[in-house]
């Protein structure tokens, strides 16, 4: 099978993901909180970078009550600034329609993370995504401390592509800002790259 462009495939999945009811779009999005909470990678990180679901993603609002620091990116430019958050603090709609901590809330340095939670539209079965096309993920991730995964002292963070079943595996033209994800995590499996 011949890959889409990378437009055309995000429109295809943003479709089937719009296609799943409410119920089953629940279902599925508890399953992947389950299976990150069974993953030491998970149980281990206190700092985790993650994001409110849009557009049907995959919603992680179970994990954010967790005894864990959370912090959530605000759009400022072409940049991503994360900033603490936690359940019961106030937030606002940003520039894209999507939920964001208020600007004067305490800034996180991404490089004091454990754990990044990246919200994947699509990944190939090498572990690249495909996002919205913004660039602001790959941008993020192309900084030195998430190149590696590896989690010794901080020196670099792990990723983990947050994405459903159906949007795994897709075939995808790569190009050369694009940044390997080190995990994903859909309903029914976790793996490495």
């Amino acid at each position: 099978m011949p890959s889409l462009d990378k437009s055309a495939l995000r429109r295809e999945i943003l479709q089937q993901r719009q296609l799943l009811s409410l119920a089953e779009w629940q279902v599925k999005s508890n399953q992947i909180c389950d299976r990150l909470k069974s993953i030491t990678l998970f149980q281990e990180a206190q700092t985790i970078l993650a994001y409110f679901s849009i557009r049907q993603e995959p919603d992680l609002a179970p994990l954010f009550s967790l005894d864990k620091n959370w912090a959530f990116p605000r759009c400022v430019g072409k940049s991503l600034v994360w900033h603490c958050w936690q359940p019961g603090t106030e937030l606002k709609i940003g520039k894209y329609g999507i939920q964001e901590p208020h600007e004067n809330s305490t800034i996180v340095d991404p490089a004091t993370a454990d754990l990044i939670l990246v919200p994947t539209v699509a990944c190939d079965a090498q572990g690249y995504r495909l996002g919205y096309g913004g660039g602001f993920y790959d941008r993020l991730l192309s900084r030195d401390l998430f190149r590696t995964g590896k989690t010794n002292h901080n020196l670099n963070i792990a990723t983990i592509g947050i994405l459903f079943d159906f949007a795994d595996e897709v075939q995808l033209t790569k190009d050369p800002w694009d940044m390997k994800l080190n995990f994903i995590c859909t309903e029914t499996k976790f793996k490495d790259y």
